[in-house]
């Protein structure tokens, strides 16, 4: 059994479909990040950076994994499934992998907190992180153009990429031109596993949605994480 320990960001989201897609057993703990739950002693011995997503293998001594791209490397190798057992294949999946770790994801987390979250407009700040997603969402599209998935068969970089590109229109940025990445978002969504994934836990905002006044307050409250140092959702 893997206890996992989640809030309703892309990150978290990210290991909640791999698991269901592999169809190992798990037990969801939701921490609440507005009161401080990723800070307590007893997580920050699980994790010590106190951010989700974590897990803990019961089956495996309760071995514990942190940051989501070692987690879904730690499940995917676990499993023999999701990642190629070839080093070349193993490496394509792995590049794709880091593209969202170190791209995809802080950049939209950064458009996040200047699109949604602060009060004053910064246009400079904003045009520079939509800018800069705009361009990886493109380097997807083109890598996408060619083939079905990120590193040929279905794998963790789709499920890492995925869960981060479906938010887009929550940072602020449109794909209406980008065929290919639409194409390969539908496809994902549409596995049933995926499906399930997404509402562990569910976030209480529609990230496809255009904004509306339950998003405005969810960006209010975000906003008390960002000003306080603690990471603005959905992204943690």
């Amino acid at each position: 059994m893997i206890d996992l320990y989640t809030a309703a960001t892309p990150n978290g989201h990210k290991i909640s479909i791999a698991l269901e897609e592999l169809a190992l057993p798990y037990r969801p703990q939701v921490l609440d990040l507005g009161k401080k739950d990723q800070k307590e002693p007893w997580f920050l011995a699980i994790n010590p950076n106190g951010r989700i997503p974590a897990i803990v293998d019961r089956d495996e001594g309760d071995f514990a994994v942190f940051e989501s791209g070692a987690i879904l490397l730690y499940l995917a190798e676990k499993t023999g499934r999701l990642l190629p057992a070839d080093a070349k294949g193993r490496s394509q999946v792995v590049q794709w992998l880091m593209f969202q770790m170190g791209g995809v994801g802080p950049m939209m987390g950064q458009a996040n907190v200047f699109h949604r979250y602060l009060p004053e407009r910064i246009q400079t700040a904003i045009d520079r992180y939509q800018g800069e997603t705009r361009r990886l969402l493109r380097v997807l599209d083109t890598r996408l153009q060619q083939h079905e998935y990120l590193a040929g068969e279905y794998s963790i970089a789709d499920i890492a990429n995925w869960a981060w590109v479906r938010t887009h229109r929550w940072s602020g940025v449109e794909i209406d031109d980008l065929p290919h990445l639409q194409r390969w978002l539908a496809a994902i969504r549409a596995r049933p596993a995926v499906q399930k994934g997404i509402t562990v836990p569910p976030s209480s905002i529609d990230l496809d949605a255009d904004q509306d006044e339950q998003a405005r307050k969810f960006a209010q409250d975000a906003l008390k994480m960002v000003e306080t140092g603690r990471p603005a959702e959905p992204g943690a």
